[in-house]
């Protein structure tokens, strides 16, 4: 009892599950927020990279696929009675066995949570740069590092709230900010119109150019949909009992967020595909010059939206580190424990971001390597192994059907992603 005592202390001090009196919108606005991130900017050149038709195909399969693969990770939450899995890991543990689970999640999840951090970093770092340059055109040129480190400061202190419901108002106005840019981005698209000199054909002069680069488009993609990493986590703050299950409200939430994203996603991919063609640079907003003013509105949401993102994804790592020290390294739970954990975390972020800035590059080898598995298949796995559905029926096959897709995307995606940073950093200066 003693100990059941001491595991409830604990988890009373991590921050995922200290609280747990969310509800349906906390749900809505979590998952927007964790969905709908930078990626939703590099969709038109992601289309530019792929055409049309294998374009709109992929993109529409990605909302499908991981539509579903959320859905059975709702599901799955409280597969055994009277038990939660309130981390993606425990589910992993729960299906594939406590330490194949423990090895096969944990590292593909901290992969997607630091990688967006750090991609995340670099984002709000050039959006505020973005502001700087279009607000004092004739001003002296400062280092990209600089903007970088003006973003992490934020961070630095944010990342003290204790929990994830604390960060709820926070993520809140990440949410909103998403659905603002993504407007402005197609809107401002359609405002300034089909480019006269337009071009739809292959990007690449060389069969194998447009492969790598079709290859590359697959992992934004991926990257677009990156919000199942933290989905059991936003689940573990919903209150649950017998009657009243953690699912049903977050189902809700879940598939309000599903909408926003569409309607985030397939605007912004298509009409920025339309009006730039192959000229659409890898964040849409760099293409749109004018007006000035949207321009600078719209990158400042850009930034709070970041801001935002950058907490819904470090909190379960802050979980991650938190747990370890105190139940594995046997540290105390205290404040300075919390605090030069997640100090150190931001410090990290923040030192490979002003290190490694190639942003295009980054989104494509994370969404593939890292994203593919815990959006697209793991979750299918997990079912398959727990469920046992009939061979050959209908989930058995939808399951399989992730499965496929989700791996060609694992393999295929970085590939081009790592052609892509190796030509971007051909020309690259350290702290430039």
């Amino acid at each position: 009892m003693e100990q059941s005592q001491e595991t409830k202390d604990i988890n009373d001090w991590l921050p995922i599950t200290k609280s747990r009196n969310a509800n349906w919108w906390y749900s809505a606005f979590h998952n927007v927020t964790a969905m709908v991130g930078a990626g939703v900017l590099g969709l038109p050149y992601a289309m530019s990279q792929l055409g049309w038709g294998p374009g709109v195909a992929v993109l529409v399969l990605s909302w499908i696929i991981t539509l579903y693969t959320l859905w059975q990770m709702v599901e799955m939450h409280e597969i055994v009675p009277g038990k939660r899995f309130d981390r993606y890991h425990e589910l992993g543990q729960h299906a594939l066995g406590e330490k194949l689970g423990l090895w096969v999640v944990v590292p593909q999840q901290l992969m997607v949570e630091c990688g967006v951090c750090i991609v995340y970093m670099i984002t709000g770092g050039n959006s505020i740069k973005k502001i700087h340059d279009t607000l004092c055109p004739n001003c002296k040129s400062i280092k990209t590092t600089y903007f970088i480190m003006i973003f992490a400061s934020v961070h630095f202190v944010l990342s003290h709230l204790p929990s994830f419901n604390s960060i709820a108002g926070v993520s809140l106005a990440a949410a909103v900010m998403s659905l603002s840019y993504s407007t402005i981005a197609w809107t401002a698209s359609v405002h300034k119109g089909v480019d006269p000199h337009v071009q739809y054909g292959p990007k690449a002069s060389s069969t194998a150019g447009n492969v790598f680069n079709f290859f590359s488009a697959l992992g934004n993609v991926a990257f677009a949909f990156a919000g199942h990493n933290v989905v059991l986590e936003i689940q573990a703050t919903i209150p649950s009992t017998p009657e009243k299950p953690s699912k049903k409200p977050m189902w809700k939430g879940v598939f309000v967020a599903y909408v926003v994203v569409a309607l985030c996603y397939l605007p912004v991919a298509l009409i920025g595909y339309w009006v730039f063609g192959n000229n659409v640079e890898d964040n849409i907003l760099i293409s749109l010059q004018k007006p000035h003013w949207l321009i600078v509105l719209a990158n400042f949401f850009v930034v709070i939206h970041v801001i935002g993102s950058y907490q819904v994804f470090a909190m379960p790592v802050f979980d991650m580190l938190e747990s370890f020290l105190v139940t594995k390294m046997k540290f105390k739970p205290s404040m300075l424990l919390r605090f030069l954990t997640r100090t150190t975390f931001v410090a990290f972020t923040l030192f490979i971001g002003i290190t490694f800035p190639f942003f295009g590059g980054l989104l494509s080898f994370f969404g593939g390597f890292a994203f593919a598995p815990t959006s697209y298949f793991l979750p299918c796995v997990m079912w398959l192994v727990i469920y046992k559905p009939k061979k050959f029926g209908l989930s058995w096959w939808a399951n399989w059907l992730c499965i496929i897709v989700g791996v060609l995307l694992m393999v295929l995606s970085p590939i081009g992603a790592l052609k892509n940073i190796i030509d971007q950093a051909k020309d690259f200066k350290f702290y430039s």
